[in-house]
C-alpha cells in the first residue's frame, strides 16, 4: 500500500502503468473500427501526382487569359470550393472554359476532379451518381445541377473499359491523372482547366493558342478518335456552326469516308446529339455542313430525300431559321415542333399516298405512324415528342374547315398555336395558299359578330340523326 502511494507521488504522469496500457489498446482498435464503419467526409491529403501533371501544362496566368471568375455561377464556386477544402483538385473544365475565352455566357458548368464518384458523393448533400458508360455525380444546388466528373484514364488501361469490334467505347469507367484527362478529351479547346482559386488555366494541348487562332483540332489521331466515338464527328461539325471556328485539316478529312460508323450509335444518343446540333442557335449553318461533310446521309433517313425537293427544303429552311431566330432572342424552341417540320414533307408524300384507298384523316394517321416508325430505326424521338408532332400533323385538314362551328373549337384546342404557327410555314414555303393563313390570323384576332361573319357557308352534308332505340322491355302507351 506504502509502494502504490510513494508510486502515485514520485512517478511521471504522462506514463501509463502497464494495467492500464491494455485498455488504451483496446480504446484505439474500437475507433479505428468505427471509422472503418462509417463514411468518413475527412480531409484527404492533396495526390502528390498533381504537381507533376501540372509541370506538363501551360499555366495561363489570369493576367493572358482575363476571365472574370464572378461569371461563374454560385454552384459552380461552391462546388469547386468543397472539393478542395477536402484535400481534392478541382477546375472548371470543357465548354464552359471554352466559351469564357470566346465571350460567351456558358449554359452551364462543367467540374472535373481527382476525387471518385463515390468521395463526391460523400462531400456533397444533395448529389447523385448517374451514368453507365462512365460514372458521373450530379451536384444538386437550388435549380442548378453541376456535373462533377473524375479524370479519366486510357481506356485500354486496366478497369471497367469496354470496346465493341468497331473500335466504339461501350463503357468507360477507368480513372487516371489530370494529365490522361486531358489526353482523352476530344478538341483542344475543351481540354483546358481553370481553376478560379488561383485564376489559372492549364492547357495541355495547345487549346488556348487555338482558340485565339479560330481553330477547332481534335486531339490525337482523328481516325482513331472517331472510331472510339462516332459521335464526335457530329460534334466536330455542331461546334465549328456554333463558334465560328475553322476545323482543322486533318481533323476535317477523314469524316467522310468514316461517316458510316454513326450507324453503330445507339438511337438515343444520336438523338441527344441531333436535338443540340437543331437547338444550338446556328441550326442552318450545321445542316449545311452537315450536307458538306456528307453526314446529313443516315442521320433523318427522310430528310435526305426533303432536302432534294425545292419545296422541301424551302420549308425546312424556313423551319430552321424560325427556330434560330427563337433560340438568339432568348426564346425557348419546342423540339416537337421541329421535328415535325423535318418530317412533314414524307409525312405529306405518304399521305398522299395513302389517301387513294382510304378516307382523307385514317390516311393521315397511316402516314404518320409510317414515318415515325422509319425514322426510329435510326433516330430514336422520344415519345414525349412524337405524340406532340401527331397532333400537330392532325391539325392541319382541320384548318381548312372554316364553316360552323369547328374554327370555334380549334382556337380552345391546346395545340392550336403550334398548329397555326406550322400552317404560316406551309404557306410561306407556298405549300398551299397564303390566303388560309391569312384568314385564320385575322379570325384569331377578330371578335363577336365580325368573327362569326367571316365563316363561310356550311355545305357539308348534314348527318340524319339516328334514333334512341327502345329500351327492352317497354311497352307502348295505351290510347
Amino acid at each position: 500500500m506504502i509502494r502504490k502511494l510513494l508510486d502515485k507521488i514520485f512517478k511521471p504522469r504522462n506514463k501509463k502503468t502497464e494495467l492500464e496500457k491494455p485498455t488504451h489498446h483496446i480504446s484505439e482498435a474500437r475507433k479505428q473500427q468505427s471509422k472503418k464503419s462509417r463514411p468518413v467526409l475527412g480531409i484527404k491529403k492533396p495526390a502528390k501526382k498533381g504537381s507533376a501533371n501540372r509541370d506538363k501544362a501551360e499555366i495561363i496566368p489570369f493576367q493572358k487569359h482575363q476571365i472574370d471568375r464572378s461569371l461563374l455561377s454560385s454552384g459552380a464556386h461552391r462546388t469547386i470550393d468543397g472539393l478542395q477544402k477536402a484535400g481534392f483538385e478541382a477546375y472548371i473544365v470543357g465548354g464552359a472554359v471554352r466559351d469564357l475565352l470566346l465571350n460567351r455566357n456558358p449554359k452551364d458548368f462543367d467540374v472535373a476532379t481527382d476525387a471518385t464518384p463515390e468521395e463526391v458523393n460523400r462531400i456533397f448533400r444533395r448529389s447523385r451518381i448517374i451514368g453507365k458508360r462512365f460514372r458521373l455525380v450530379h451536384v444538386l444546388f437550388g435549380d442548378e445541377t453541376i456535373e462533377v466528373s473524375t479524370f479519366r484514364g486510357h481506356h485500354q488501361s486496366q478497369g471497367d473499359a469496354h470496346t465493341n469490334e468497331s473500335g466504339r467505347i461501350t463503357r468507360d469507367n477507368v480513372f487516371g491523372s489530370l494529365e490522361e484527362d486531358a489526353t482523352r478529351r476530344d478538341f483542344t479547346a475543351n481540354a483546358l482547366y481553370y481553376d478560379p482559386t488561383s485564376q489559372e488555366v492549364l492547357d495541355f494541348h495547345h487549346g488556348f493558342a487555338d482558340i485565339q487562332a479560330g481553330v477547332l483540332r481534335i486531339i490525337g489521331k482523328a481516325e482513331t478518335r472517331y472510331a472510339e466515338d462516332p459521335v464526335r464527328m457530329l460534334r466536330v461539325v455542331r461546334l465549328s456552326a456554333k463558334l465560328g471556328l475553322s476545323i482543322d485539316p486533318a481533323t476535317k478529312a477523314p469524316i467522310a469516308k468514316m461517316a458510316d460508323l454513326l450507324e453503330d450509335v445507339p438511337p438515343s444518343r444520336l438523338f441527344d446529339e441531333m436535338l443540340k446540333l437543331f437547338l444550338s442557335g446556328h441550326a442552318i449553318e450545321s445542316v449545311s455542313a452537315l450536307r458538306k461533310q456528307h453526314l446529313h446521309h443516315g442521320l433523318l433517313p427522310m430528310l435526305d430525300v426533303v432536302l432534294e425537293q425545292p419545296m422541301g427544303e424551302r420549308f425546312v429552311m424556313l423551319a430552321l431559321k424560325n427556330t434560330d431566330d427563337r433560340i438568339l432572342s432568348g426564346k425557348s424552341a419546342n423540339p416537337s415542333f421541329l421535328f415535325a417540320t423535318l418530317l412533314w414533307h414524307e409525312v405529306l408524300a405518304a399521305w398522299n399516298n395513302y389517301k387513294k384507298d382510304n378516307p382523307p384523316i385514317p390516311a393521315l394517321h397511316m402516314a404518320m405512324n409510317d414515318v415515325i416508325a422509319t425514322q426510329a430505326e435510326k433516330l430514336a424521338i422520344h415519345n414525349r415528342y412524337t405524340a406532340a408532332m401527331k397532333e400537330i400533323w392532325g391539325l392541319q385538314p382541320r384548318f381548312e374547315q372554316r364553316a360552323g362551328k369547328r374554327p370555334f373549337g380549334l382556337l380552345i384546342n391546346p395545340r392550336y398555336r403550334a398548329g397555326y404557327d406550322f400552317l404560316l410555314l406551309r404557306c410561306a414555303s407556298g405549300e398551299i395558299s397564303a390566303e388560309l393563313g391569312e384568314w385564320w390570323t385575322n379570325f384569331a384576332e377578330a371578335e363577336g359578330e365580325e368573327r362569326t361573319a367571316m365563316l363561310q357557308p356550311d355545305t357539308t352534308p348534314k348527318k340524319r340523326k339516328r334514333r334512341k332505340p327502345k329500351k327492352p322491355g317497354s311497352t307502348p302507351a295505351a290510347a
